[in-house]
């Protein structure tokens, strides 16, 4: 039970991933250890070092939202179009879609998100507008001709408090609204802020998840600046490979997902079904900017510790660690050394999952897509195998689940994910009776 003794129950999700946009799809592409990476379609990507995506294939959102708020899409970019799917989503399998009782004033959104990359189009006539005779850049002929060739509702498009806005407005919520800017940290974040909103009493339902595309020309090229990232273009299903011997980069990815929290006496009072409780949650930061990587183990280490304390759990209690496992060897390394860290000699005991294999890595959007894929996971029994594992990289030293899903003895996970810059958010999930 958390540390505050309101519980706060999982009663619906919803997502919009590489391996599908409904729950049975993405879990039997799970349970079956396949990956959603690909060669990108939404662009060309002749040219990028890295080439490949965990991209969504075929979804509209004109799916999701009734004829009368069709016009609304045309003001969306393609991380708040995807939000917009996975909340509909998540309120349907939570049967609160049609239900008469929701006390919209006490329903509340909190997203993970970032500032979204605006399409080249609506940019580049004002790109060539700012330019002088000399073909400088003048900032002054940005505000003289170039803003005027913009669309009028450009910025609303691509503000990071878009998708939380865009749902709340659609289903009239009323409660706490809010965005967290965290990079792959905000999804936990959000989940976490949630909790503790229903849990002071201040809502007795919140949505709450992330969505972010990186599947994008713009952010494509900025991750390949970035390094780190996978280049085996010719092998899409195996280029994600966290605590491989061969692992060699993230890559990217794209979706969105969303929980409903409700607090236990909402839920039972509605009847819902519920599928598991959020009993705990920890954050911490510590500033990275000398890219001083044991400090990111100390932080790693440190959150995983203050999550299973806030859940009253012992690193028995794991069922399995929901990695964040981008694949980067570095990352993977630190990751994996804060885990012995933090559990000791019974570091090597616990199954770990990482689902970036299965999903690439979709930034503000990662912690939702895993969260909920745990979730999934809890609900089989199974901890499901990660889709490109191999051989163990012996400076790991991890037992990462692979081949088959294996039988939880323990129906819990522990979630992690964190930044580059030393932002770290981890929950703590556990089956209910459990």
């Amino acid at each position: 039970m958390s540390d505050q003794g309101r519980r706060v129950l999982i009663t619906g999700l919803g997502i919009v991933s590489p391996l599908g946009c409904d729950l049975q799809s993405v879990w039997e592409q799970l349970s079956a250890g396949r990956s959603g990476i690909r060669r990108i379609e939404a662009f060309d990507p002749e040219g990028l070092p890295s080439q490949i995506a965990g991209e969504v294939i075929g979804y509209s959102a004109r799916k999701y939202v009734d004829r009368q708020q069709r016009k609304a899409l045309k003001v969306m970019c393609r991380d708040t179009l995807l939000a917009i799917g996975a909340a509909r989503m998540a309120l349907e399998d939570a049967g609160l879609l049609e239900w008469a009782g929701l006390d919209r004033e006490r329903t509340g959104v909190v997203f993970g998100a970032t500032m979204m990359s605006s399409e080249l189009e609506e940019l580049a006539e004002a790109a060539v507008a700012c330019h002088d005779e000399q073909g400088q850049f003048s900032l002054k002929l940005w505000g003289e001709r170039s803003i005027p060739t913009m669309p009028p509702l450009w910025m609303l498009k691509y503000l990071p408090n878009m998708p939380a806005c865009h749902v709340s407005i659609l289903y009239d919520l009323q409660g706490p609204n809010n965005t967290i800017t965290m990079e792959e940290a905000a999804s936990n974040l959000a989940f976490a802020e949630a909790m503790r909103i229903i849990q002071r009493g201040d809502a007795d339902v919140m949505l709450a998840g992330g969505a972010e595309s990186n599947v994008h020309p713009l952010r494509m090229a900025r991750l390949c600046l970035l390094g780190d990232i996978s280049t085996r273009n010719d092998d899409p299903a195996g280029a994600c490979r966290p605590f491989d011997r061969d692992h060699c980069g993230l890559v990217a990815g794209e979706g969105a997902a969303v929980v409903v929290l409700e607090s236990e006496e909402h839920a039972r009072r509605r009847g819902a079904r519920v599928y598991a409780e959020l009993s705990g949650e920890a954050a911490t930061c510590v500033a990275n900017a000398d890219r001083s990587w044991q400090v990111a183990v100390e932080a790693i280490a440190e959150v995983i510790r203050r999550a299973l304390a806030s859940a009253g759990a012992d690193p028995e209690d794991i069922g399995f660690y929901n990695a964040h496992g981008n694949g980067s060897v570095v990352a993977d390394r630190v990751e994996a050394a804060a885990l012995r860290e933090a559990l000791g000699s019974k570091a090597g005991g616990v199954p770990v999952v990482p689902f970036k294999s299965h999903f690439g890595s979709a930034g503000t959007a990662c912690g939702a897509l895993e969260f909920v894929a745990g979730v999934l996971g809890l609900q089989h029994g199974q901890a499901p195998p990660s889709a490109a594992y191999r051989e163990p990289d012996p400076e790991c030293g991890l037992d990462v689940v692979h081949g088959e899903p294996r039988p939880l003895a323990v129906r819990s996970f522990l979630s992690v994910n964190f930044d580059r810059v030393g932002q770290c958010a981890a929950l703590f999930v556990r089956a209910v009776g459990d």
